[in-house]
């Protein structure tokens, strides 16, 4: 089972790259063969099956031996770990609606993320999807008390991040990025919220830090970083691993 979960989720990651390709490139997502980026070049099916034809022709293209983005495999393999352990997680209860649920959301966020990471932007589109189901979340296991918080924490991290983009006028933080915080505090609550924001503050630094240190040619203090990636970074290991940091810290 958690092999076809795998397969399952590298196929579902083979065609959120086709999202990030396409989107806003006035191509449809569903129609249209895939083609080489390069050369042009219609691909057969044997050349689209995740990961095996990546590793098969060595990562390149068959007809013109250009070299295929690392994305396509990485997001592949990202995807098939996060719906492997969203099964992992939640297969105890069984409760195929809640594994389905959050297979979307987090295909949502690798979305997000990985089209941040290229273009420097978060399509409204996207993160107001996230919203939505964030905002869903705060309807199972109904309890009064914890869903108000839950709903505070979204209003809070927004109010937080929509101050920063106000001051900067847009130079610190993005409208974008406070809007994905909004979808973090109703999606993990108030305490794996504060969790992973912290996560994506330390990472985004240390990273930072890295590229001034050892990419001193690409990159400098004035240098613009996406920061959404390092905000799904947050809620990764903020959703799967929160409780048993929060524990470790209490």
């Amino acid at each position: 089972m958690s092999f076809f979960i795998f397969i399952l989720g590298s196929v579902i990651g083979s065609f959120l790259n086709v999202i990030i390709l396409r989107y806003d490139t006035g191509q449809s997502v569903i129609k249209g063969r895939s083609q080489c980026s390069n050369c042009q070049k219609k691909l057969k099916w044997y050349e689209l099956i995740p990961l095996l034809s990546f590793l098969i022709q060595k990562g390149r293209c068959r007809s013109c031996k250009s070299k295929i983005s690392i994305q396509y495999p990485i997001v592949e393999i990202l995807t098939g770990i996060i719906f492997l352990l969203i099964f992992s997680a939640q297969g105890g209860q069984f409760s195929i609606f809640k594994i389905v649920y959050f297979w979307v959301v987090f295909s949502l966020l690798i979305i997000i993320a990985v089209y941040d990471l290229k273009h420097q932007i978060i399509p409204d589109i996207f993160v107001y999807l996230f919203i939505f189901f964030a905002f869903w979340n705060l309807g199972f296991d109904w309890n009064l008390k914890i869903g108000i918080w839950n709903f505070l924490a979204g209003i809070i991290f927004f109010a937080f991040f929509g101050s920063i983009w106000l001051v900067s006028r847009g130079n610190w933080m993005g409208l974008g990025d406070a809007k994905l915080a909004l979808g973090i505090g109703w999606l993990l609550g108030l305490f794996k919220g504060i969790l992973a924001l912290l996560l994506s503050f330390w990472t985004g630094a240390l990273i930072g830090i890295f590229l001034l240190f050892f990419f001193k040619k690409e990159y400098n203090l004035k240098s613009r970083i996406p920061f959404g990636p390092f905000l799904i970074l947050g809620i990764i290991i903020a959703f799967f691993f929160g409780d048993a940091i929060i524990k470790l810290v209490i």
